[in-house]
């Protein structure tokens, strides 16, 4: 059977600048079946959903179901959930943790500010704090939005769980599905690709040191696509293994050429020209769709700059 997923991987499909864009993540527990449209289409109040929706609007804030992984019978109305945000942005990256009885008490949150990287208004609306466990592991198996979700995802998850990877949860969309089994991992905020279980286990024990593991990597979610190639570009061209030490402070031009500018936290820059070029021969971008040729961001050139060449703003 052909999918999505088999036609990009027989293509050999560059993962790099392909991750979905947030500077923050806003994951609320929503067990049970999930549509297409999980906020307004699951056990969530739909009401709520299109409201959470509307507050994120425009605000960095990305929201999404989390479930835990294994069978989602009907099981009615949870007591609690668990509801989680991170920030991506190195410099300011955090993961605070909260359990609630009432999501509608989400909406009571400044969407503005969690997107700026203010965690305060998480804790005080929802008695937060920061999270002290294992770096969370989101898996994206919904079933409804592309079958390749739920063929490759739910296994994976499935796997991650039994080996009692206990920061393992579905997430209701992560894009490209055609990269499936996709993951991200807070609170870097790195997603990855064609994910395996020995790959998963090896970038979560990166995470604990401080580390980014670039193999299968499509980018940090804190920059949009071009960056995200440009970052990724620097680390295999220096090594650069370091959560925190790299960071995208300006992006100059527009589609289909860019010129990314790219710091160190020890002070070195390098300018890294990325072109926006289409995945040929054409492929379904997901299971279902016509032939089309994905847009893919291709590293031209990555030149490092010397430390008074460029006054680069804040």
């Amino acid at each position: 059977m052909s999918t999505c997923t088999t036609a990009s991987r027989h293509l050999d499909e560059p993962l790099a600048g392909t991750a979905a864009t947030a500077r923050t993540w806003l994951l609320i527990e929503q067990p049970g079946p999930w549509g297409a449209k999980a906020l307004t289409s699951s056990h969530l109040d739909p009401v709520l959903g299109r409201a959470l929706e509307a507050a994120a609007e425009g605000t960095g804030v990305r929201i999404a179901l989390i479930r835990r992984p294994g069978r989602h019978a009907d099981c009615g109305t949870p007591a609690e959930r668990h509801v989680y945000a991170a920030h991506t942005t190195p410099g300011n990256v955090w993961l605070h943790s909260a359990i609630t009885s009432d999501p509608e008490q989400v909406l009571n949150l400044d969407f503005a500010a969690l997107g700026m990287g203010d965690p305060h208004t998480f804790d005080a609306v929802l008695q937060g704090r920061p999270h002290t466990g294992d770096p969370l592991a989101l898996v994206c198996t919904n079933g409804k939005r592309d079958r390749c979700c739920a063929l490759l995802g739910r296994p994976l998850a499935a796997e991650l769980a039994a080996s009692r990877v206990e920061s393992t949860w579905e997430v209701t969309h992560l894009g490209g599905h055609r990269f499936s089994p996709t993951l991200l991992v807070l609170p870097y905020g790195y997603a990855y690709g064609r994910a395996e279980a020995h790959a998963v286990k090896e970038i979560l024990q990166g995470v604990q040191e401080g580390r980014v593991v670039t193999e299968g990597c499509r980018g940090n979610s804190a920059w949009e696509r071009p960056g995200q190639a440009a970052e990724l570009a620097v680390r295999t061209a220096t090594g650069e293994h370091a959560a925190d030490a790299l960071t995208v402070v300006r992006t100059d031009g527009a589609a289909p050429r860019w010129e990314v500018t790219v710091a160190h936290s020890d002070g070195r820059l390098w300018r890294v020209v990325v072109a926006q070029g289409a995945s040929l021969p054409p492929r379904p971008e997901s299971c279902g769709s016509a032939l089309g040729s994905p847009a893919r961001m291709d590293v031209v050139a990555v030149r490092e700059l010397a430390r008074t060449a460029l006054a680069v703003p804040c």
